[in-house]
């Protein structure tokens, strides 16, 4: 009897062990597939816009191979091309897609399409493809389509819902603004969203207030000094010394006109009613090269502006009005676009030349400019990078069978 006693003892003593085992590295397995969905939006502070409205710039694939030599983590596309997500997956590389505002309306209209649309663009490509955010649209508001103003929200909420339902509840949804949005913005306390802008806006922010989507802001010293020359100091536009602006109001003093467009759109959001709501650069950037009446579009200024704001980035901090709220820019752009319409500025924005070289050495590091095209990263597999979703899945699986076989 004492040896049966004895046996059953241990037998029970090991499944106890055994079922504790199985429990403990189910949790080890829940919490590491956790870490690897809980995503943030934007890793660091910079990021970049890849715009593909060209005939000469370099595949996909090699496009993220540049991405990685120039170690630039977050990046936006102004769509869903399949073959952009396919290249970008297993990448590491943080992706912020976008849905055309050719296709607003219908999403607006119908909320099964917008569903499918998240079913093919978004939920297919995960978890491989690491996209963290839905740009629904682009400087929409205080744009000339007027009948995209009013189906903005209802296509913004459609694609939120699709996301939901679907269970894809770290995809962030947001649209970006330009300055045409606002009413005056200098000094930037005096910010405030336009009228005929301000009844389309106000719920658009507190849907987004709702979901916790940051303010999105496309913001160009270069334009703003092109507006107006004659009362804008250069050097003020481009991060270097002077003497800046005072904000009697604020009592705060600006040395760059960056940091005072994004504390104008912090006034704007205070005025109505959503100060709590954090800005993020989606665009920024300096032409080199432009029309003839465009005479700051020069590699020399464009060079100035995106080194210092690499630096500016760099430092982690905020504005004067928001100091605690670290400012975040996606940089535009990749490459030049000679496709683009409008002035001759909006075809030269890029950092980046079609072959791969830098366009001016704004300091990245390990590509210096004349000499770093796609033959220098030969050796860097485009797809090589650690992917942390296969690594924890796979590691996880081993773990169960080890333990449930």
């Amino acid at each position: 009897m004492r040896n049966r006693f004895t046996y059953h003892s241990f037998l029970s003593e090991a499944m106890t062990s055994f079922q504790f085992s199985g429990s403990f590295f189910l949790m080890l397995f829940v919490f590491f597939s956790q870490i690897a969905l809980s995503v943030q939006t934007f890793t660091g502070t910079y990021g970049i816009n890849y715009g593909r409205i060209a005939d000469n710039i370099p595949s996909p694939d090699q496009v993220v191979t540049l991405l990685r030599a120039a170690k630039i983590r977050n990046v936006r596309i102004y769509d869903a091309d399949h073959n952009v997500l396919k290249a970008f997956s297993g990448t590491g590389l943080n992706l912020v897609i976008g849905l055309p505002n050719g296709q607003l309306q219908d999403m607006s209209s119908n909320a099964d399409h917008a569903l499918n649309w998240v079913k093919d663009n978004v939920q297919s490509f995960l978890p491989g493809t690491s996209i963290r955010g839905i740009a629904v649209g682009n400087e929409v508001l205080g744009g000339p389509d007027y009948q995209l103003w009013g189906v903005l929200l209802g296509a913004a909420k459609n694609i939120y819902n699709a996301t939901q339902k679907l269970l894809l509840n770290d995809i962030e949804i947001t649209t970006a603004h330009s300055t045409a949005v606002f009413a005056d913005s200098y000094p930037p306390s005096s910010c405030k969203f336009k009228d005929n802008v301000n009844q389309y806006m106000k719920p658009l922010l507190e849907f987004f207030s709702q979901i916790g989507s940051p303010f999105c802001l496309n913001a160009y010293p270069f334009l703003a000094y092109m507006s107006d020359p004659g009362n804008i100091d250069i050097n003020y536009a481009l991060f270097q010394s002077t003497e800046g602006i005072y904000d009697p109001k604020y009592g705060l003093h600006y040395d760059n006109m960056l940091d005072a467009q994004i504390d104008a759109a912090y006034s704007a959001l205070e005025n109505a009613g959503l100060g709590k709501m954090e800005v993020i650069v989606t665009e920024t950037g300096w032409a080199s090269k432009g029309g003839e009446s465009e005479a700051a579009a020069t590699v020399s200024n464009a060079r100035t502006y995106n080194y210092n704001l690499r630096k500016r980035l760099a430092k982690k901090k905020g504005t004067p009005h928001r100091p605690k709220t670290v400012v975040k820019a996606y940089v535009f752009a990749v490459f030049n676009e000679d496709l683009k319409d409008g002035a001759g500025s909006e075809k030269n924005y890029g950092l980046f030349k079609a072959d791969g070289s830098i366009a001016y050495d704004i300091g990245f590091h390990g590509l210096n400019a004349g000499d770093s095209s796609f033959l220098s990263f030969k050796g860097i597999n485009a797809h090589g990078l650690f992917r942390p979703y296969a690594l924890v899945y796979s590691l996880s699986a081993l773990v169960l069978l080890f333990f449930w076989s």
